[in-house]
């Protein structure tokens, strides 16, 4: 711990470079803060004082990375509000349930076809099932789509993925670590959690007069202490009732967005939002130690195409059920496709209950493949959307032509 402050101080210029070259090359950052990461960490070497092993630091970048999700989700939140979300409540269930439908059942398709057991079946399943919050809202910030109408479908189903999470893994911890699950354990964690999630944005908003008043600070310091107090506490409780700290914070933002105070709290947020937020995906990169990774390169690729063909399907599917264009459907489908957080927690799950190893290496390279093209896919939708229009009036074109040949020979 003597170079702790050396440790973070070289981390933090690793990034940085990363940044300049993602910069220089013109393409997402995510994926270089990530390899960056990937390329040191724990299987890296020392050099003198210059550990790139980050052994002693790794806990402590962990944590700021953490706090960096928070930041990002709650900076996403303060672009909506708690209106905008209610207003779309019936599109979002129906476009988290069509979410979840088609990508579970992929996962479970594909763990069966794989031969795995019943038990590593459902984990796989829950890994490729569940978007990185953290990446959608880096991608949504980077490329300027938080106005987009498309935007409102993506935050929901991220906050309806977090309610089937809070189900499915009460479920899978169950079988997974006692062999054995309540069926009232599980009703009333799924309870507590979308009880929780109602009950912030429903007083939260009834709450904005009397947040606009106690914001009313003239000093910069003690604004950001009142606003942080309030975004750690709440993020914080929201994690032990079992709802992800990420939704907490997003939840904060969404209520706060309502108040008059919003645009201050934007420009005074967003530093800390870039700053934390590159610490978590250096971060994410440290936790992947590319030698494991050759046994399960053939899994992860063959799940990284379902979960392509999933989430298009899904966001055509999401987008056209409330009324959506093409293009917007195609974006809510690219931009949730990464994969991050919530498949490592499954990947842990499964290795504190003994399940087979391979899902170790699978989840590590299948996250990255996903979470390094996810957002080169999003930031590219308007050619994907560009060659679906293509193949459609091919197929158009082509299908006349056939008819008439067949009532030509018919005659």
């Amino acid at each position: 711990m003597d170079h702790l402050v050396f440790e973070i101080g070289v981390a933090i210029a690793l990034i940085a470079m990363a940044g300049l070259l993602s910069a220089k090359l013109r393409f997402s950052v995510i994926p270089f803060y990530i390899l960056i990461g990937m390329a040191v960490g724990p299987h890296s070497f020392e050099w003198w004082h210059i550990d790139l092993r980050f052994i002693s630091s790794g806990p402590f970048i962990e944590f700021l990375g953490r706090i960096g999700v928070l930041f990002l989700l709650f900076y996403l939140g303060l672009e909506f509000s708690v209106g905008r979300l209610v207003k779309s409540g019936r599109s979002i269930v129906v476009g988290g349930t069509i979410y979840i439908l088609i990508n579970f059942t992929l996962g479970l398709v594909f763990g069966y076809a794989a031969g795995l057991p019943l038990l590593e079946i459902l984990v796989v399943a829950g890994i490729t099932t569940i978007s990185s919050s953290a990446i959608a809202a880096k991608v949504l910030v980077d490329l300027k789509r938080t106005a987009n109408p498309e935007t409102e479908m993506i935050l929901g189903i991220i906050m309806f993925e977090d309610v089937f999470l809070a189900i499915y893994i009460s479920i899978l911890s169950g079988l997974v670590l006692s062999g054995s699950t309540s069926l009232g354990g599980i009703l009333l964690s799924a309870s507590i959690a979308l009880g929780f999630m109602l009950l912030v944005l429903i007083v939260g908003r009834r709450a904005v007069p009397l947040l606009n008043r106690l914001l009313n600070i003239r000093s910069n310091e003690l604004f950001m202490l009142v606003i942080f107090a309030l975004l750690f506490i709440i993020a914080g409780f929201s994690e032990t009732i079992h709802v992800a700290e990420a939704i907490g914070a997003l939840l904060v933002g969404l209520v706060l967005a309502e108040t008059e105070h919003m645009k201050r709290i934007e420009h005074l947020i967003l530093p800390f939002r870039d700053f934390f937020g590159a610490i978590f995906f250096f971060s994410f990169g440290l936790t992947i130690d590319p030698l494991s990774l050759g046994g399960a390169v053939g899994l992860s690729i063959v799940a990284v195409v379902l979960t392509l063909i999933g989430n298009f399907a899904a966001g055509m599917w999401a987008g056209k059920s409330v009324g959506l264009s093409s293009k917007a459907s195609v974006n809510i489908g690219m931009t949730i496709v990464a994969r991050g957080e919530f498949s490592i927690i499954m990947a842990g799950l499964a290795k504190t209950g003994g399940l087979l190893p391979i899902l170790q290496p699978f989840t590590a390279l299948y996250v990255l493949i996903l979470a390094v093209i996810g957002p080169l896919l999003t930031k590219e939708t308007k050619y994907i959307y560009k060659g679906m229009n293509r193949l459609t009036n091919w197929i158009g074109r082509r299908s006349p032509k056939r008819g008439s040949e067949r009532s030509t020979s018919g005659d």
